[in-house]
């Protein structure tokens, strides 16, 4: 029995979609569809249930399936044991990065030490996928994620996360130069109840940054009236220019908000905060080679305000 074949039948299984299943494992769906077939033949019983697009397990399948990640899991552990004797570390590791994450490299340099931990350990694969906070929250929770860089809606993590800050900043109402909101003209700042009736320019639903503001409209007892979205803070600020409403987003320079032909004034009552950390599960990513990265993310990345390694965000 081949363990790629049964690496490629817990996938199938998992992702419940051979095309799904085909693109994880980089492989064509032809192929894989014959080994998992070739599978089948040797044990001499249907694993898979092919009824159109979606597959299901078969009874044989459901029962073959725990054995099968457990085959799998040996396999891996016969291979970190060996490693430790050599001091070859490899492996995969899956990192999530939120929508818009590459716009706050400018506070942490993600991509170096990215690039330096390949440099020590070229044998190890990292996988990089963006999504929304909500999503890879969920996905760290079952496993489909060793380490994530998300956006905090909340001043703590839900439970099973650990995290770090990486940024912590006000959020501010960006908006077009010639805006009622700038009067008088040397304003610098705007309450939250002032964005009631105006139109509001933010993340998706799913972001910390979203969050936050929801939070704090439904707390002072109204609905948000969200005209655009988009994923990039950037652009949300080229919105606001064109005077399509009103962005929030991160505090920007006053040069930089200048050049996009943009004011900012700072939301108050309440002040609202955008956080970016680092998140991982709280007992540990699950293999040394995640363990090792996670280790050197939380070493090199500072928390706001201070000059050494970030902080947790929950008690220790």
């Amino acid at each position: 029995m081949d363990i790629r074949q049964l690496r490629y039948f817990v996938t199938v299984a998992e992702e419940a979609n051979f095309t799904r299943a085909a693109a994880r494992l980089h492989l064509s769906q032809p192929g894989l569809s014959a080994q998992v077939r070739q599978l089948e033949r040797e044990l001499g019983h249907p694993l898979l249930d092919r009824p159109g697009r979606s597959v299901t397990l078969t009874e044989v399948g459901e029962a073959v399936l725990p054995y099968a990640r457990a085959a799998l899991g040996a396999v891996e552990a016969v291979r970190q044991i060996a490693d430790e004797f050599t001091g070859l570390l490899r492996g995969h590791v899956t990192l999530g990065l939120v929508s818009g994450a590459a716009a706050a490299s400018q506070e942490f340099d993600l991509a170096a030490v990215l690039a330096g931990f390949h440099e020590d350990h070229p044998q190890v694969e990292i996988a990089l996928t963006e999504d929304t906070s909500e999503r890879m929250l969920t996905a760290l929770n079952r496993g489909e994620l060793d380490i994530a860089v998300i956006g905090l809606a909340d001043e703590q993590p839900p439970p099973g996360i650990s995290a770090q800050l990486l940024v912590d900043e006000p959020l501010v109402a960006g908006v077009a130069l010639d805006d009622p909101a700038l009067t008088p003209p040397e304003r610098t700042s705007i309450p939250l109840a002032e964005l009631r009736d105006r139109p509001l320019i933010s993340l998706p639903r799913g972001t910390g940054l979203r969050g936050v503001l929801d939070r704090a409209c439904g707390q002072a007892a109204f609905q948000p009236r969200i005209a655009f979205e988009a994923a990039a803070p950037l652009f949300l600020a080229h919105l606001a220019a064109r005077g399509l409403g009103v962005a929030v987003i991160p505090a920007l320079p006053a040069d930089a908000a200048a050049a996009l032909g943009l004011r900012t004034l700072e939301i108050t009552e309440p002040r609202l905060r955008g956080r970016v950390a680092l998140a991982w599960r709280t007992d540990g990513p699950s293999s040394p080679a995640a363990t090792a990265l996670l280790d050197l993310l939380r070493a090199s990345l500072t928390t706001p305000g201070e000059g050494g390694p970030g902080a947790r965000t929950d008690a220790p």
